[in-house]
């Protein structure tokens, strides 16, 4: 890895904090075996009062195994892929591709979190899709949008279809590829993913074991919006981010340099 001197006195305090964030995400990703080696990407969009109006984001350096992305380490870049600040590593063009695509019309999304997961891929080439057979499910079910394989997504004119599927969902399942989720904070979109991994690792688990499924009433996930509110204290990921804060500094503090 490279010798990097660190960003924090040559970014704003915002731009700073989101960076220390979304390296967190990188390493809480990798603990919890989410990560596809070097593949697969977590972005952060800076606020406008950080880029000014031409959008700007934070995204993996490509090469850099998860574990081992710093808040330093991230690459800066504005719509086009150019690099805003000097990094001496490259973007994965299909990561920009993809981010990029949501970032330029979700701006309620300041993070988005995408994984090729065993459970994830295999539920995504699954015909019926995300089943509602559990309480993980239904927290995903009711802002789930579904995009078609068309290859690795290299290609700008793809980005226009995935816009269009993903809408204003905060789930998207790409088929026969893998999961998504944005956030309005890197926090909720690290428990969005969460909880979209464990409903695809108990729709697996459950199918695996050759007996019909009972599936949840549909009033019931009408009503799970509500109740997300309630156990969070109306706070969403932000939550649980302190605890995995916590998790990620005693797995390894070195993502703050």
């Amino acid at each position: 890895m490279h010798n990097l001197s660190s960003l924090k006195d040559k970014v704003t305090p915002e731009e700073w904090q989101l960076r220390v964030d979304l390296a967190a995400c990188y390493r809480l990703v990798a603990a919890y075996g989410w990560s596809d080696l070097i593949y697969t990407h977590i972005s952060a969009k800076l606020p406008e009062s950080v880029s000014g109006p031409a959008p700007q984001f934070l995204i993996n350096p490509y090469g850099l195994m998860f574990d081992e992305i710093t808040a330093s380490s991230l690459v800066k870049v504005d719509m086009h892929c150019n690099k805003v600040i000097d990094s001496p590593y490259p973007v994965n063009p299909a990561g920009f591709v993809i981010h990029s695509a949501v970032h330029e019309v979700r701006h309620d999304a300041t993070c988005v979190l995408h994984t090729h997961t065993r459970a994830g891929v295999g539920v995504s080439a699954q015909k019926n899709g995300l089943l509602p057979i559990s309480q993980q499910s239904t927290l995903v079910l009711g802002s789930l949008a579904y995009h078609n394989y068309e290859g690795i997504a290299i290609r700008d004119d793809e980005k226009a279809r995935l816009q269009a599927n993903l809408g204003h969902a905060n789930f998207l399942m790409l088929r026969n590829h893998g999961l998504l989720t944005v956030g309005k904070t890197v926090a909720d979109a690290f428990l969005a993913m969460y909880i979209f991994e464990s409903a695809c690792k108990i729709q697996v688990d459950a199918l695996a074991g050759g007996q019909d499924l009972t599936q949840v009433d549909p009033r019931i996930i009408d009503g799970v919006a509500h109740a997300m509110k309630v156990q969070s204290n109306g706070q969403g990921g932000l939550f649980a981010w302190p605890a995995l804060l916590r998790k990620a500094d005693s797995l390894d503090p070195s993502y703050k340099d």
